[in-house]
């Protein structure tokens, strides 16, 4: 259940941070994420820079309103700097007082942006209702303005959550409307993100033959526009599938193209994922020396990151693998850790789990009967 829930906030944080504008090309900015792991890990940020030359503002009609829309533009800034720094609830109340902003003066292309950054935080809080609302928001501003290209990033937000939710179907026709428009504008963008998607949710019910076909659909188009954040996360998307399909060659070979890739293009998120994928599959075949290594560079990227939740998973994940080894005491140690970062998270839930972990795990150890 966490490797997918970490997929499917991946692809949420890939497809929300995309910022189009129809006199600029669009741009990746991350966060992802983002991020997912946890949230704040992601792929790019937007620099101030590129927030304000999106808003690309219509013309000013007096002092109040040239005002009114720096005071908007530099809380938007803001809300991206306060995302960063890895304070979502800061930058939500920044991005919903930018909001009222730009509702009093009217500009749609600002609002549908703000709305978009809104909805990334919302899910950084983990509040999906009202990411959900942003984004079709979002979508009907796209809509209203003619913007049919980030209607088709909409659209797959949508269907992400909605994938989220449990709601299949419903996420399926949401991301063929997505794949629809980007046939129509012939985007290559939008087809890879919209292909991709279609895979996802296919393979969450359960056909991952075709869910294969799909991701290397989606990775012609990816590669074509030199998208290597999505490369990265449809080939994670890849791996997955073959791992279940249980083609072991497969799996590994396309984890460790995705990880090459995230590395290049410091996407944290899409490496994480990359080095999971690739310490279940080698630890499954006995190769435990490249599993350490895997961890190693995991627990480094969490510490890199200062993310307490990525370093309490890298702990358990070498908890388990000690465990599977036998080695009791090691895997003892780890999840003690795992349990200190739980308490310091104040997750009560995790906290639980771990240490009935631990209980399991001591009725196995012969030396623990005394």
């Amino acid at each position: 259940m966490k490797q997918w829930n970490l997929l499917a906030s991946a692809q949420f944080q890939l497809s929300i941070s995309r910022a189009v504008d129809k006199k600029l090309p669009w741009k990746l900015h991350y966060a992802f994420y983002c991020l997912l792991f946890s949230l704040l890990l992601s792929p790019r940020v937007v620099s101030a820079t590129d927030i304000t030359e999106q808003l690309h503002r219509p013309s000013i009609n007096g002092k109040v309103l040239l005002q009114s829309r720096d005071e908007a533009d530099t809380l938007l800034r803001l809300a991206e700097r306060q995302n960063i720094e890895g304070n979502p609830d800061k930058a939500v109340k920044s991005l919903t007082r930018a909001l009222e902003i730009y509702h009093s003066i009217g500009d749609l292309n600002a609002l549908g942006l703000t709305y978009e950054f809104l909805g990334k935080g919302y899910v950084q809080l983990k509040q999906y209702k009202k990411a959900e609302d942003a984004i079709r928001r979002r979508l009907a501003i796209a809509r209203d303005t003619k913007d049919f290209q980030s209607q088709i990033f909409a659209l797959n937000n949508i269907g992400t959550l909605l994938l989220q939710k449990g709601e299949f179907k419903t996420a399926f026709q949401t991301f063929e409307q997505g794949l629809i428009i980007a046939q129509n504008l012939n985007s290559r963008e939008g087809y890879g993100i919209s292909l991709s998607n279609l895979g996802l949710v296919t393979a969450r019910l359960g056909d991952y033959n075709k869910a294969v076909k799909l991701y290397k659909n989606a990775l012609n188009y990816r590669r074509q526009v030199d998208d290597p954040i999505g490369e990265a996360n449809t080939l994670n998307n890849l791996g997955e599938a073959y791992s279940v399909v249980g083609t072991y060659q497969d799996t590994i070979g396309t984890y460790g193209a995705a990880l090459r890739i995230a590395k290049t293009a410091r996407d944290n998120l899409n490496q994480l994922r990359a080095i999971d994928g690739l310490v279940t599959a080698h630890s499954s075949v006995g190769r435990y020396n490249r599993t350490f290594d895997l961890l190693e560079q995991r627990l480094a990227i969490a510490k890199e990151l200062r993310n307490p939740q990525e370093e309490l998973n890298t702990f358990e994940s070498y908890a388990q693998l000690y465990e599977n080894l036998g080695n009791y005491s090691t895997a003892g140690n780890f999840y003690e850790r795992a349990i200190t970062l739980a308490k310091t998270l104040e997750d009560t839930r995790k906290e639980v789990l771990l240490r009935d972990r631990v209980t399991q795990m001591m009725k196995k150890n012969p030396m623990s009967k005394k």
